[in-house]
């Protein structure tokens, strides 16, 4: 990423951060659209590919807790911090039809703080299975100030291990009413961005995550119902990072290739602005149908006789390269992504 120029680093900070997002609060049930997430995050990042539309309250609120986690990595996490990123998320104070308390910890009347599933009997009472006890509402200050202690202190722990311990630490804690799951996994970014000298995120744990969710629930559960032995979910913490790198790899090669493909361009042709438009379409979008004549006339706001000349033009520069059809069925396709 470090060959790369700006806006290409900025592309694929700009799909890592979306896909953070979007896949954090998928965790909770919550889905977001990911066009809006993106849009948002372009906004917020200064991008022209954020869209003028009104954006979704709540989208900005977890895009604001997630971009200031990373941009703002090297600031002390602090108190407030953390109330302002947790309110950030229940703008007006709810979720849905509910009520959530915002910018302070869970209080008294909230105990016990249980994470519990199962079924619901006819009389609405849930019969639980209890995955976790929190502590109680009066311990929560002095537990949260420890924790903090701890996140700031320059100790020599390594800070992919303190990612992980903090992602522990905090979720178990459990200070808030709603909110800690998508607050714990903020502060694991945090300490990740710190552990890379960046907030230009390449990566992204919640996808990976969200991926091996039950999992991820599992190995929560017997450790916080275990010894203080954590070592099983730094072994799993660790392993989910690595593949998350390697899921990162396919956005990341065709980050690569599209910034090479556009360097073999720039050198052999002078591209008109209906050439960059279709292009650009195809590279944004590599799952989408081969391109034709007539779509890329639709795309390009031109005529059929102008679409083909276009064409002919990036198939001899090796922009584009033909199917098997002749002719007016003739579909084009970009060139292989190198694995």
């Amino acid at each position: 990423m470090d060959s790369l120029g700006e806006p290409f680093r900025a592309e694929a900070a700009l799909e890592n951060l979306t896909a953070e997002v979007t896949q954090s609060s998928a965790i909770e049930g919550m889905l977001f659209d990911q066009a809006s997430v993106r849009s948002s995050v372009a906004r917020h990042m200064g991008l022209p590919q954020a869209e003028d539309s009104a954006p979704d309250r709540m989208i900005e609120g977890a895009v604001e807790m997630m971009m200031d986690a990373t941009a703002h990595h090297a600031a002390p996490l602090t108190v407030d911090r953390l109330w302002g990123w947790q309110a950030s998320l229940f703008p007006g104070g709810r979720r849905g039809l509910h009520r959530v308390l915002i910018g302070q910890w869970r209080t008294p009347d909230m105990d016990p703080m249980q994470v519990v599933s199962g079924p619901i009997d006819r009389d609405r009472i849930r019969r639980k299975n209890i995955h976790f006890e929190a502590p109680t509402a009066d311990r929560l200050e002095t537990e949260v100030a420890r924790f903090l202690a701890w996140f700031e202190k320059s100790d020599g722990l390594d800070p992919v291990l303190r990612a992980g311990l903090a992602h522990l630490w905090f979720v178990t804690i459990h200070p808030f009413q709603d909110g800690n799951g998508r607050v714990s996994r903020a502060i694991a970014e945090m300490a990740l961005a710190r552990a890379d000298g960046s907030g230009m995120r390449f990566y992204n744990m919640s996808a990976q995550i969200e991926a091996e969710k039950k999992h991820y629930y599992r190995i929560l559960e017997e450790t916080q119902k275990g010894t203080l032995d954590v070592t099983g979910w730094l072994t799993w913490f660790l392993g989910c990072l690595e593949r998350a790198m390697q899921r990162a790899e396919t956005t990341l090669n065709r980050i690569i290739h599209k910034a090479n493909l556009w360097v073999s361009l720039n050198r052999s042709l002078t591209l008109n602005d209906r050439q960059r438009l279709v292009i650009n379409a195809l590279l944004d979008d590599p799952n989408t149908a081969p391109l034709s004549t007539s779509r890329y006339a639709k795309l390009g706001a031109c005529s059929l006789d102008t679409a083909l000349r276009d064409i002919k033009l990036l198939v001899e520069a090796g922009a584009l390269v033909p199917g098997e059809a002749g002719g007016r069925s003739t579909k084009y396709h970009l060139p292989t992504v190198p694995t």
